[in-house]
């Protein structure tokens, strides 16, 4: 009996058809029909209705295209560069190239082969092995012959079938893994480069904070000069000018080497890339809704490999197991065999023979038992695996629509505080100019308003990143028609 593996994977629903949540426990019941039980831990995830910081009700699919809805010429063409020539996504395939190869391997077993030789020799048979006494006489002779050899195994316990199906969904886990590679690279190139552009932001902030400490300074000086400020005030406010110029080279830094990560994303070498950058407030906020976590099984990647793996691995525990019993060999030989070249050709020269065996292990050191549990073993750890890449899917999107709720909510504080901040230094500067206020008013003004206006940048880097976070963890757009292509891609290569 031969498990067909893609039936026996369809059989589970939640709500409506999932994923093939029950896999393991199919396929072992299939083996328990066929060989000794074994026992399988249940796989059994518990599916929430709906996420507890989304709404409650279905959506359609992510857009494959999600990076353009922040509305960036230049991070979408990165995107398309980093579709072409990104390293990782380059690497991916390679495996893709390698599983197709490994799975034809796999699969050879279930089919005859067909060998052919032929062979030509001339011997010397001295004279004193056909006489005791002499003299003694050399004979030579000739032989040449011309043959074809088959040999094909009975698939009697499914073996072989298991073997090549182990082998396909391997090489269908590659093709989900490549999935999974192209989305986290995409991923990271529009994280970078939001990246590059809070760098930016804030680096404009910090020069025209020094403009506005450089210009109280001036203010300070003229006072110094009517006998209304002391030396120490000039020296406080020349420390704040320092202290913002100081702020510049680390946020240079991280404008260039984010430039630098951006170039390695997309294939190039830092030198062959040109980011032109911007601003984050020049990037449109997305409108994304999560749907249901039900629909989530069938969106994301991961865990169409985590399952491809696993089933994998059942099929090759199957084959291990029935490599316990016997197996069923038969093989032929034909040719031409003759004494005289001339004579090679005749029919009289024909000669064939035919054989059948049945092998069965009997003492091996434990080594196919010790097999059966190793491959026991994978497989209960890819059922882990798997509970654990689901159970984790729905974590990232929790935590995706948590990270943008309360990010949206403290970029509108954080604005409300840099509005007022700037309203009060405002109110501060004029007084200054007025001389009805004194210097540490004014320091402690400048200093909220800088600091305001620098964390409102990284909090908006931070909601963005939130954007992306869900978009990766909704499976960017990945659906069971993406699912569907990879399995016939497979077969094809098969």
């Amino acid at each position: 009996m031969v498990p067909d593996y893609r039936r026996d994977l369809a059989g589970h629903a939640v709500g409506h058809s999932l994923f093939r949540l029950s896999s393991a426990a199919a396929i072992a019941l299939c083996l328990g029909a066929c060989l000794p039980a074994d026992q399988r831990p249940d796989l059994g995830v518990t599916v929430t209705r709906n996420y507890a910081a989304g709404e409650r009700r279905a959506s359609p699919a992510v857009s494959p295209d999600w990076p353009r809805l922040f509305r960036s010429r230049e991070l979408d063409r990165l995107i398309e560069r980093t579709a072409g020539t990104n390293f990782d996504i380059a690497i991916a395939m390679t495996r893709i190239r390698q599983a197709d190869a490994q799975s034809r391997v796999s699969a050879a077993a279930l089919y005859p082969t067909l060998s052919g030789s032929s062979d030509a020799s001339r011997s010397l048979r001295p004279g004193t092995l056909g006489s005791k006494r002499g003299p003694f006489s050399d004979s030579v002779g000739n032989q040449f012959s011309l043959g074809l050899s088959a040999s094909y195994e009975l698939d009697f316990w499914g073996k072989n079938r298991a073997s090549a199906d182990a082998g396909r969904f391997a090489a269908e886990a590659t093709r989900f893994d490549r999935d999974v590679v192209a989305l986290t690279a995409i991923s990271s190139v529009t994280t970078t480069y939001f990246q590059v552009l809070e760098a930016q932001d804030r680096l404009r902030i910090a020069r025209e904070n020094i403009a506005v400490a450089e210009r109280t300074l001036k203010v300070i000086q003229a006072r110094l000069s009517v006998g209304t400020a002391t030396q120490l005030d000039i020296a406080q406010q020349e420390s704040v000018v320092a202290q913002q110029k100081a702020s510049v080279p680390a946020l240079e830094l991280a404008q260039r080497q984010a430039k630098v990560t951006l170039a390695v994303l997309v294939g190039e070498t830092p030198a062959a890339i040109t980011i032109k950058g911007g601003s984050l407030n020049a990037i449109a906020v997305p409108s994304v809704r999560a749907g249901l976590p039900s629909q989530l099984l069938q969106r994301r990647p991961d865990i169409a490999e985590a399952e491809a793996r696993l089933t994998s691995q059942e099929a090759t525990l199957y084959a291990a197991r029935a490599a316990l019993y016997p197996s069923i060999s038969l093989t032929g030989q034909g040719g031409l065999e003759s004494a005289l070249l001339k004579n090679l050709l005749r029919p009289d020269a024909a000669f064939a023979s035919a054989a059948a065996g049945l092998v069965q292990p009997i003492l091996d050191g434990g080594n196919l038992r010790a097999r059966v549990e190793l491959e026991r073993g994978t497989a209960d750890e890819l059922i882990a695996t798997y509970r654990k890449a689901i159970v984790s899917a729905f974590a990232d999107v929790e935590n995706a629509l948590i990270a943008i709720q309360e990010n949206t909510r403290h970029e509108r504080l954080q604005a409300e505080v840099v509005a007022s901040a700037r309203r009060a230094y405002s109110i501060t500067e004029q007084r200054l100019r007025e001389g009805t206020i004194d210097i540490v008013t004014l320091l402690n003004t400048q200093q909220t308003l800088f600091q305001a206006q620098d964390q409102l940048s990284q909090i908006k880097l931070r909601k963005l990143t939130a954007y992306i976070d869900l978009f990766k963890a909704l499976g960017g757009g990945w659906s069971e028609t993406d699912r569907r292509a990879a399995i016939t891609a497979t077969e094809a290569a098969e």
